[in-house]
């Protein structure tokens, strides 16, 4: 795979350009599979992938962004959210039109899974059932749930990790994770 690479980039990192690539490095989520997967990576880039201070070395993404190649733009483009909270970086992003599949596979490796936690650090999962730790209005209706009200077979609100939604007094309404704690 090295060799392929290798021989795509001339030999040389993909990301800086300056320096002799010596590792395939697979953009993730993809497979290992295919070349078109892989970025040619020198040492130094390489480790300095995890790390999340040195955004003046991570200038030189402002060339790689512009490479033909997918993987080097997704992991280019990965690599600039991290720092689009800086000038420079947010320059480079307003800049860009990438396609948005390669944008999708840029975003994919910065995702964390969404984590519904209760009021006590507890994870909560699809089915649980929780106690209510405080009294709660429950909003459009005529009635309140009272402190230590039992909610059986939550669901995970999936693109908010402080709400689920359960069932009190047969009506379905979402609840705030910070009111909550899970009954083991």
């Amino acid at each position: 795979m090295l060799e392929k690479l290798k021989e795509r980039s001339g030999g040389l990192c993909e990301l800086c350009s300056k320096t002799e690539a010596t590792n395939a490095y697979v953009v993730s989520p993809k497979k290992d599979d295919a070349v078109e997967n892989h970025v040619a990576l020198c040492n130094d880039c390489l480790g300095n992938l995890e790390a999340t201070d040195q955004s003046f070395y991570w200038r030189v993404v402002e060339g790689s962004i512009w490479n033909p190649e997918p993987s080097v733009q997704a992991l280019s483009f990965r690599i600039l959210q991290k720092y689009k909270d800086e000038d420079w970086a947010s320059g480079v992003l307003s800049m860009v039109d990438l396609d948005e599949d390669v944008i999708q596979w840029g975003m994919s490796g910065l995702e964390a899974a969404a984590v519904h936690i209760d009021a006590f650090g507890n994870v909560l999962e699809n089915g649980d059932t929780v106690v209510l730790t405080q009294a709660l209005d429950v909003k459009g209706t005529s009635f309140s749930a009272p402190k230590g009200t039992v909610v059986k077979r939550i669901r995970l609100v999936h693109d908010n990790n402080e709400q689920i939604e359960g069932k009190i007094n047969e009506q379905m309404i979402v609840i705030l994770t910070k009111y909550v704690k899970k009954n083991n």
